[in-house]
């Protein structure tokens, strides 16, 4: 490292004292400006832009979803956004009125909802080059970015959530359990082996596990065989109903709708509280942009958490050098060391492996 690296990080750290921005202060949720006392229920990424969905329509953000700004010109003015997809050329959105798509990251948006029998919808997902869509009125696809809408089955069940490993599609519905398709929505099979919850707001495909957030009084659950057998976490996750999922590498984040967030970096096993900073533990969804962990809240809108602060041994908001020392002096057996990332009671090369990944990120 010369002089004049050297000098920048003396520079950046001094700027940090005065500006506040500590390691403690950090390592906590933040509000995302424009967004206050507001009903948040979706959140999305493409790019640069970041977007957010409520009650009151459509918001996005060019800069880190430090802030937001109300962005709804041409989408559902009446009910509230609920997901955001995209793909090469376009931004989409699923509302009670039914799915918006923009050109333009979102500066404006044009009503595509031809063919949908119903235009309550709940969730939204580009699977190859289709679009998939879930409601009220069960699954519909588009093979032409979202110009002309057809059934793709489960008709008359009120579907709530969707996701995919590869392929194949998995949905979570409101009192019917959950669903497979392995032929792009041709064809479902109820997958309910091991569930103590009918309804299901919230699923996560990551890798090749499915995570499921149930009704209250259960919580989440996961399947590690394409749905075919499912299994009720605990390991510190509480139970409740789960609106929000989110993952980035080895993390896994749920969103309980009155607990706040939670992460594991074992796929699950177990679970951390991240509520530091949050002023709504009701979240309705979770998403990570550009390295920054996004929280729709029920009431106070969107709060961000930059990921470095979950691997920074160091403290000086970059993952680099210094924290590979740290974790190299801790290598081996060491009950509760901040560099176990993986929980398992000692550091190693699994360890070492997360903290790699996130080589040259700061927050």
């Amino acid at each position: 490292m010369n002089s004049s690296t050297l000098c920048g990080r003396a520079l950046f750290l001094s700027l940090g004292v005065v500006l506040g921005l500590t390691p403690s202060a950090r390592a906590q949720w933040q509000q995302c400006t424009g967004t206050a006392a507001l009903n948040m229920q979706s959140l999305g990424s493409r790019g640069a832009y970041a977007f957010a969905g409520g009650a009151t329509g459509a918001y996005r953000s060019s800069d880190l979803a430090a802030g937001f700004v109300f962005s709804n010109n041409g989408n559902d003015a009446v009910g509230p956004t609920r997901g955001f997809a995209s793909d090469k050329s376009f931004v989409y959105t699923c509302t009670s009125q039914g799915v918006f798509r923009s050109s333009n990251d979102g500066a404006t948006w044009l009503s595509k909802s031809s063919g949908l029998s119903s235009l309550l919808s709940h969730g939204l997902i580009q699977v190859q080059t289709r679009l998939f869509l879930v409601g009220a009125a069960g699954v519909f696809r588009s093979d032409n970015q979202g110009d002309a809408w057809a059934s793709a089955g489960l008709a008359g069940i009120d579907v709530r959530c969707i996701t995919a490993i590869d392929s194949t599609l998995f949905v979570g519905t409101n009192s019917s359990g959950i669903y497979r398709s392995m032929d792009l929505g041709a064809t479902w099979t109820a997958m309910n082996n091991g569930l103590t919850s009918t309804t299901f707001r919230a699923i996560e495909a990551k890798g090749s596990s499915l995570f499921a957030g149930g009704q209250i009084g259960t919580g989440v659950f996961r399947s590690t065989d394409l749905g075919a057998s499912w299994t009720l976490l605990s390991g510190g996750l509480p139970t409740g109903s789960y609106r929000g999922f989110a993952t980035s590498g080895s993390l896994i984040f749920a969103g309980s709708f009155t607990a706040g967030v939670f992460y594991s970096r074992n796929n699950g096993t177990t679970w951390t509280a991240l509520n530091t900073g949050l002023t709504d533990l009701s979240i309705f969804d979770l998403s990570v942009h550009n390295n920054t962990l996004l929280a729709a809240t029920n009431t106070q809108g969107v709060f961000r958490f930059a990921l470095t602060n979950l691997f920074d041994l160091s403290g000086d908001g970059c993952i680099g050098a210094q924290d590979l020392s740290v974790l190299l002096s801790s290598w081996g057996p060491c009950a509760s060391c901040a560099a176990d990332f993986d929980g398992d009671g000692a550091v190693g090369a699994t360890d070492m492996a997360q903290l790699l990944s996130r080589w040259g990120e700061c927050g």
